[in-house]
């Protein structure tokens, strides 16, 4: 019998959506039929239309809803607002680096709220509704980062551990009922922000873009290629999939081999 991935009938609602990984996991899920809710700490006429984008070019239901992260209530508010959430993707996340000793305490809390304890809010108040539906996925979008470290970044490293931690207590809770949880673990993402980041990285080293991408950014990624927003979503769309059934409490990395050195 052959597995195909038909969400027609589910929603899901991605975390930070409105740009990069989040829209690519958007319109990947879209294409497979489910109705989707975006999310952002904004309020902006565009925000809305990238939703009506989505319903006209896939057909099925999208909204925008404003939530800043940084807020548990508001995070939680969130899911409730959405109605139902039969797939979570929590994606919402920033950066900051610096030295421990220099690390600014705000931007620390502001990391760990909005990648870690926002993960936690809107997976408490999903749980029960897909419990209520007989059928889930939370899909968190950790990073490289989850499973290995960078110095520099001790927010996003811890938050990213503490996601792919909390993916496998997820896991065991839910391991006798039909919900899944997993992580995907991208490396260095194609998103408008890296590309955006190319031509003053080239700039700052003396080196052409294609340098830069090669020997700075892509300097801990094997592949020496980029992922991009769709695989990620690809990737979404099959741990949603019947062929996923099984997998839970695990990470998936999309890293072109950066993990495995």
């Amino acid at each position: 019998m052959a597995i195909t991935t038909d969400l027609s009938g589910k929603t899901a609602v991605i975390t930070g959506s409105n740009s990069g990984i989040g829209l690519g996991v958007a319109r990947e899920l879209a294409r497979a039929g489910a109705n989707v809710v975006l999310n952002s700490y904004t309020d902006h006429k565009k925000d809305h239309e990238l939703a009506e984008e989505i319903a006209k070019n896939f057909n099925v239901e999208a909204r925008y809803i404003q939530a800043d992260l940084s807020k548990g209530d508001e995070a939680r508010a969130l899911i409730e607002k959405a109605g139902t959430c039969d797939i979570l993707i929590n994606n919402a996340g920033i950066q900051h680096v610096a030295p421990i000793e220099e690390f600014p305490t705000e931007k620390w809390d502001a990391i760990i709220a909005i990648m870690l304890s926002s993960a936690f809010h809107t997976t408490a108040v999903a749980l029960p509704m897909m419990r209520e539906a007989g059928w889930g996925r939370v899909v968190n979008i950790a990073s490289a980062h989850g499973l290995t470290a960078s110095p520099y970044k001790s927010a996003y490293v811890s938050a990213k551990h503490g996601v792919v931690g909390m993916t496998k207590v997820v896991a065991l809770e839910t391991a006798k009922e039909p919900i899944t949880a997993n992580a995907i673990c991208p490396g260095y993402v194609l998103t408008p922000l890296v590309e955006s980041q190319i031509p003053d990285t080239a700039k700052k080293y003396g080196m052409t873009e294609e340098e830069a991408k090669q020997k700075v950014i892509l300097e801990r990624q094997p592949s020496k290629e980029f992922a991009k927003t769709e695989q990620i979503g690809g990737t979404v769309a099959f741990l949603c999939s019947p062929a996923a059934d099984q997998i839970t409490g695990t990470t998936i990395s999309i890293d072109g081999g950066w993990t495995a050195l």
